[in-house]
């Protein structure tokens, strides 16, 4: 990540808030600071997915945490990034997910190889659901917090099975944490484990509640971990 000048989130340029009529999701979107100037250059895409506090209609709150926030607090990133906004009283729904993220990618310059899935908590449920039922989909998953249906991975079969065995997954959680225990991540990973995913890891901090996204995100391994991924 590089550093650039500070500017309010509703006066950056960076991230254009995009509504559809198709979609039922308004959404931010993230230009690399190149994308205009790279005509012929695909970019690797981050699909990132908030917490269940950033739900409603007001999209300055998805810039609350995450990738988004460091964005609106002047960082740069060598991804196109979509944080989409989960309507009030909902939670994350595949396949609207699924609609925005083909409407991006055929819609700008995207590299369908790298394409690359987080959340956290809410978010992070939503990321494991994507990454467990339309692995196919995504070069590499990032759940942060959340946790997911062993029962999925376990039944995977065919195609999505074998997608799924080769996808790398790399969860992040909080010992202590008491808003979603890591229990639901080990045993996301355990499931994974039994179903022959060997790409799978889990980093627990020690002396961490349920915020185990600022750290996470802040860490600069994790993108370069991302960057190294390709969905062939």
């Amino acid at each position: 990540m590089r550093q650039m000048r500070t500017e309010p989130f509703s006066q950056s340029i960076k991230f254009e808030a995009r509504v559809t009529k198709k979609i039922p999701l308004n959404f931010l979107l993230y230009l690399p600071v190149d994308y205009c100037a790279s005509n012929g250059k695909r970019w690797p895409l981050i699909l990132f997915l908030h917490g269940a506090g950033e739900r409603g209609a007001n999209l300055k709150l998805v810039a609350k945490h995450g990738p988004p926030k460091l964005v609106a607090h002047g960082n740069q990133f060598p991804f196109v990034i979509v944080s989409p906004q989960c309507p009030s009283g909902r939670t994350w729904n595949d396949e609207a997910l699924l609609a925005l993220l083909k409407k991006i990618i055929s819609t700008h310059r995207i590299d369908a190889t790298r394409v690359y899935l987080t959340g956290l908590s809410m978010g992070g449920y939503g990321a494991w659901s994507l990454a467990v039922n339309f692995p196919e989909y995504f070069a590499a998953a990032a759940p942060v917090c959340g946790g997911g249906n062993g029962i999925d991975v376990l039944l995977a079969e065919g195609a999505r099975k074998r997608a799924l065995q080769s996808l790398p997954i790399w969860a992040f959680h909080g010992a202590n944490d008491t808003v979603v225990p890591v229990s639901e991540s080990r045993r996301m990973l355990t499931a994974l484990k039994l179903a022959g995913c060997r790409r799978a890891k889990l980093t627990v901090y020690p002396k961490t509640g349920h915020d185990s996204y600022t750290r996470t995100y802040n860490n600069p391994r994790l993108y370069e971990w991302l960057l190294k991924q390709r969905r062939r």
